[in-house]
C-alpha cells in the first residue's frame, strides 16, 4: 500500500471554478452575495434617515436613568432610583426563571409520557396518546388562557384559600409558599456540603477510573453515599440547624410572611410545562424506539434484569437519539415564554420590550437589546446540550 493512500485528505481551498456550469453557479452565489449587501445597506441607510428626520435620541445612555415604576415580580432589590438597566436585569432574571421552571418539569413530565406511550398496558398508552394529541393540538396562547382565565381567576378569596397541610396556601392572589430563613452557622453547614459533595465525586470519579481498568469498584457506591450525607449532616447537627422557615399566615384580609408567586408566573408555568411535555413525551418515544430490538434481546439473553437493561443499554443509547431535538424544544420553550406578555408576567418582552420602550422611546436600541437576549440565552441552552450530547456520542477509534 503507497503511503499517499495512508496520508489524511487535505483541505480543499478556494480555487476558480474551470467549468461553464461552476462559473454559472459562482455568478449567482456573487449575484445574491451582492443583493444581500444592497439590501442591508439600503435598510441601515433607512433608519438613520428616518431617525434625523423623527429626531428620535440614540445611544444606550438611557440605561442609567431612573424608571420611576414598579414591577410586580422581582428576585433583585428595586428601590425609588432604580435604573432602565435594573429593569432589565429583573425582566431577564424572570424570564430565565421562567424557562428554567418549564424546562424542568417539560422534561420530568415529558419523560414519563414517553415511557407511559410504550407501556404494554393498553389504558396507560391510550392515556398518554390522548394527552399528546390533544395539547400538540391545541394553540399555546389558548392553553395560557385556559390556564389563567378559566382555572386561577375563579379561585376563592385569601379567606377561602386552598391549602396544602397548612404550609402552602393557593388563592385568586397568587401561591403561598414558606420562605427560608438563613441563621448564623448556615453558611459553614453549606460550606461543608459543598467540600462533601467536591469530594465525592472525586471518589466517583476514581471508582469509573479503577472500573474501567480493572472491571470492579475502588469504593462502595453506598459507602460514597454515606460519605456525602453524614458529615452534612454532623455540621448541620453542630450549628444548631440553622435554616428556619417562615410559613406564611392568614392576617385581616391576605396573607403575611412566607413567599408569593404572582398568578401570572403560575399560569406561564403550567401552560409552557404542559405543552412543552407533550412534545418532549414524543421525543422519548422515538429515541427509546429507534433502540435496535436485538440489544435489547441480547441483554435478556445474557440475563440483565429489566431495569439493567433500561439503564445501561436503551437509555445511553437512546440519550443520542433524544438530546439534540430536546435541545431545540428547550429553546422553543424559551421562544414561547414571550407569549407571558398576554397575561401581564412581567418578563423582559413585555417590561424591557414594552413598558421601557413606550417610556424611552428608543425602540432600535430596545429591540437589540431585547432580542440579543434571547439569541445568547437560546445559545448557551444549545451550547449544554451540544456538551452533553457529546459526552454520550460513540467514540471511534
Amino acid at each position: 500500500m503507497s503511503t499517499e493512500a495512508l496520508a489524511p485528505p487535505r483541505r480543499a481551498r478556494f480555487a476558480l471554478p474551470r467549468s461553464e456550469r461552476a462559473w454559472r453557479a459562482f455568478a449567482i452565489q456573487a449575484a445574491v452575495l451582492v443583493l444581500i449587501v444592497a439590501f442591508l445597506a439600503w435598510v441601515a441607510a433607512n433608519v438613520v434617515t428616518n431617525i434625523a428626520r423623527l429626531n428620535i435620541n440614540t445611544g444606550f445612555s438611557f440605561l442609567a436613568r431612573p424608571a420611576g415604576f414598579e414591577i410586580s415580580q422581582k428576585l433583585l432589590n428595586f428601590g425609588e432610583n432604580a435604573s432602565y438597566f435594573d429593569v432589565f436585569l429583573i425582566a431577564l432574571l424572570n424570564t430565565g426563571v421562567l424557562t428554567a421552571i418549564a424546562i424542568l418539569f417539560a422534561t420530568i413530565l415529558g419523560f414519563v409520557i414517553g415511557l407511559a406511550r410504550l407501556s404494554s398496558n393498553r389504558l396507560v398508552a391510550g392515556v398518554a396518546a390522548g394527552y399528546v394529541e390533544i395539547i400538540r393540538n391545541v394553540p399555546l396562547l389558548l392553553q395560557l388562557f385556559y390556564w389563567y382565565f378559566a382555572v386561577l381567576r375563579p379561585l376563592p378569596s385569601p379567606r377561602q384559600s386552598l391549602s396544602l397541610f397548612d404550609i402552602a396556601f393557593l388563592n385568586k392572589r397568587g401561591l403561598y409558599l414558606p420562605s427560608p430563613i438563613f441563621e448564623p452557622g448556615f453558611g459553614a453547614l453549606m460550606l461543608a456540603i459543598a467540600l462533601m459533595l467536591l469530594i465525592g465525586l472525586v471518589l466517583l470519579w476514581m471508582n469509573q477510573r479503577h472500573r474501567a481498568r480493572t472491571g470492579s469498584g475502588l469504593h462502595s457506591v453506598r459507602l460514597i453515599a454515606l460519605f456525602l450525607i453524614v458529615p452534612p449532616l454532623t455540621v448541620a447537627w453542630l450549628t444548631g440547624f440553622p435554616l428556619s422557615w417562615d410559613v406564611p399566615h392568614l392576617a385581616g384580609f391576605n396573607f403575611n410572611g412566607g413567599m408569593t408567586v404572582i398568578p401570572e408566573f403560575v399560569a406561564m408555568a403550567l401552560a409552557l410545562s404542559l405543552y412543552g411535555a407533550s412534545y418532549i413525551a414524543e421525543i422519548v418515544r422515538a429515541g427509546i424506539n429507534a433502540v435496535p430490538s436485538g440489544q435489547i434481546d441480547a441483554a435478556r439473553a445474557i440475563g440483565l434484569r429489566p431495569g439493567q437493561t433500561s439503564r445501561f443499554i436503551v437509555i445511553p443509547q437512546a440519550l443520542r437519539v433524544i438530546l439534540p431535538p430536546l435541545g431545540t424544544q428547550y429553546i422553543v420553550l424559551l421562544k414561547n415564554s414571550s407569549l407571558a406578555a398576554a397575561i401581564a408576567y412581567p418578563d423582559l418582552m413585555l417590561v424591557f420590550g414594552g413598558t421601557v420602550l413606550n417610556q424611552t422611546g428608543q425602540p432600535l436600541e430596545v429591540m437589540v437589546i431585547t432580542m440579543a437576549s434571547y439569541v445568547l440565552i437560546g445559545l448557551a441552552i444549545g451550547g449544554v446540550i451540544n456538551l452533553l450530547n457529546r459526552r454520550v456520542q460513540l467514540v471511534e477509534r
